[in-house]
């Protein structure tokens, strides 16, 4: 009696189509993860391969807040930042900020990377640009503002247990003389502005600081330009095509 042993079905080899159909799903998928994880996305048919990052609701730093707060993750940010700087293949990196300012230390770490970067950068702020986020909006090669913006600049805040001594005070102090340094470094408003700012009393009810609005940004010289989404794109690309090649070994296009 013969045994019937059944079809011995071999693996069906993919062919090139089905492949690169794969390959497409496949990066639709990391792109939606990285817009989930980061809010950046990579244009991938433009004049320039532009990378935009976005800095929304509160900057988060050494603790976890609320679910409930719309978050900018500074572990997320700075991977992204050092990532953008390497890849040779993006042009250049658009900042859209609107924030409520956040974590001192993480916003303060971030504007400084993305002022150490060799990559033009350009940022726009729209809707705010409050607290820390004041240094982030500076940090970039130029800075833009909507007409309908505002920036808030205050002190310094210390959530939780402070030791009423001197040395806490003078500790904050130090604190705010960098944030000041490098807001002053990276835009051209001055010192003596940037501080009477801070520290005005005669504006804001139940606090210390101002509120400026998006041309008052430009005249103190805080942000460059005033402008939106289109100015910002056509500063950045006049940076790529201006600016000096990234990596000593690239070489200019020949015209």
């Amino acid at each position: 009696m013969e045994k019937d042993m059944g079809e011995i079905h071999t693996p069906r080899e993919k062919d090139p189509g089905e492949q690169e159909d794969t390959s497409e799903v496949q990066q639709q998928l990391d792109e939606a993860e990285l817009i989930e994880k980061t809010g950046a996305v990579r244009p991938q048919d433009a004049k320039h391969l532009i990378h935009c990052l976005t800095v929304i609701g509160q900057v988060e730093g050494h603790y976890v807040l609320s679910s409930q707060n719309k978050t900018t993750k500074y572990e997320h940010i700075i991977p992204a930042l050092v990532a953008i700087e390497q890849d040779r293949s993006i042009e250049g990196l658009i900042i859209i900020l609107n924030t409520v300012g956040g974590d001192v230390e993480a916003g303060l770490a971030i504007a400084e990377l993305i002022a150490g970067m060799r990559t033009p950068t350009v940022s726009l702020v729209v809707g705010g640009g409050h607290s820390i986020g004041v240094p982030l909006s500076v940090s970039a090669k130029c800075s833009f503002i909507v007409p309908s913006a505002s920036m808030t600049i205050h002190p310094v805040r210390v959530n939780g247990m402070m030791l009423g001594v001197p040395q806490s005070l003078a500790y904050i102090g130090r604190i705010q003389d960098r944030i000041v340094e490098f807001v002053v470094r990276n835009s051209r408003i001055s010192e003596e502005d940037l501080r009477r700012l801070m520290m005005n009393t005669e504006e804001l009810a139940t606090d210390v600081g101002s509120v400026v609005s998006g041309a008052q940004a430009v005249e103190l010289g805080l942000i460059d330009r005033m402008g939106s989404l289109s100015d910002a794109v056509e500063a950045l690309y006049t940076l790529i095509e201006e600016g000096e090649p990234r990596y000593p070994d690239e070489k200019p296009e020949q015209q």
